[in-house]
């Protein structure tokens, strides 16, 4: 795929790829701190792989930065545009504004299946960000298009397989025209068959410049997409650095056994 032809190059808002800062962030559910003082950075056009054992709140901390859960406390930047603070009241605005910046690629696709490929993904550009339907479905088609699902726009969620299903929820994402793309485990509800396709996909986003935030246990597919590798347990950051480093060779122990047991032979 050339640049001319990339999967988002049409869509890309003018700037592509901005900076996210996160500073403090933490959240609770009841006595359970599932956040404790996240800081996260993720620099204009990188991509940051998220790992780490279940519970230790990777995909709360997704949510929070696509306004789907409301931290207790902290800072959420995008593109020194905007700026939201978790310390004080938070009105249903902000946390839409934080979803117009952001767009989420959800583990089971979260396709609604009453609706066609085409009404899906031009459902929130048009009902959410009230952008004509004509503007929407060029958008779509052509997306589609380009992960190889054009023909597919009048079919249904079941009529499609996983992987076609999460290529469908890439597209969405892509047709908010969002700054950053969250990922929360996007292969882990698929045939490992099927993974491979889901993942091509996103290499070519990554590719091309997008900010990305990925949550995955795909080490070997982290290692080849991001930039910087950040290993969360129990509600905090315990390691950042390189792939090479958090990914190969972890300087935390804590980072070690986690590797070690995605990894047994080794």
């Amino acid at each position: 795929m050339s640049p001319t032809d990339s999967v988002g190059d049409a869509l890309k808002p003018t700037d592509p790829a901005p900076t996210l800062n996160v500073r403090g962030l933490r959240k609770s559910f009841g006595q359970h701190e599932v956040l404790r003082s996240i800081d996260l950075s993720v620099a204009s056009g990188r991509v940051v792989a998220l790992i780490g054992p279940s519970g230790s709140g990777k995909t709360t901390v997704l949510r929070s930065l696509n306004g789907l859960e409301s931290p207790d406390a902290g800072v959420i930047e995008i593109g020194g545009e905007l700026t939201v603070d978790f310390g004080g009241p938070i009105g249903k605005r902000d946390l839409a504004r934080l979803r117009d910046r952001s767009a989420m690629v959800f583990q089971h696709y979260n396709l609604f299946p009453h609706m066609t490929v085409l009404e899906n993904v031009i459902e929130g550009p048009v009902h959410v960000q009230k952008r004509p339907r004509t503007e929407a479905e060029s958008d779509a088609e052509q997306l589609l298009d380009r992960v190889g699902l054009g023909d597919k726009r009048d079919s249904y969620p079941f009529q499609l397989s996983g992987g076609q299903q999460q290529r469908v929820g890439i597209v969405r994402a892509l047709a908010l025209r969002p700054q950053v793309l969250l990922f929360d485990e996007p292969t882990s509800a698929l045939d490992p068959e099927l993974v491979g396709e889901v993942l091509g996909v996103i290499k070519e986003l990554a590719d091309e410049g997008w900010t990305m935030v990925i949550v995955t246990h795909e080490l070997a597919f982290a290692r080849a997409v991001d930039h910087d590798g950040v290993f969360m347990a129990d509600g905090v950051v315990v390691e950042r650095g390189t792939p090479d480093v958090v990914l190969g060779s972890p300087r935390e122990e804590r980072t070690r056994q986690f590797i070690r047991r995605l990894r047994p032979t080794q």
